[in-house]
């Protein structure tokens, strides 16, 4: 089960390097939750792979500076397809 846990979370990192992906398309990707994407990638990636937890942690820091972009590009297609 550990194991399965561990090959999870390394599949998870290395998409989410190679494609830049956010927790919440990864978790679409995968077919799991945001919430054990994260826990994957923040909690057992570090006990399992440190240096891809590095890796994977760079992309989540890099996510969450520009997540108020994000979120104001889609607050403005938002209302330009209501007019």
């Amino acid at each position: 089960m550990k194991e399965c846990l561990c090959k999870r979370a390394c599949e998870l990192a290395v998409y989410m390097i190679e494609t830049g992906a956010t927790v919440r398309s990864a978790a679409r990707h995968f077919g799991i939750s945001k919430s054990t994407v994260h826990k994957d990638l923040t909690q057992r990636l570090r006990q399992c792979n440190p240096s891809l937890y590095a890796q994977a942690r760079e992309v989540l820091d890099e996510n969450k500076r520009e997540r108020h972009i994000r979120g104001g590009m889609a607050t403005k297609r938002k209302y330009e397809r209501l007019q």
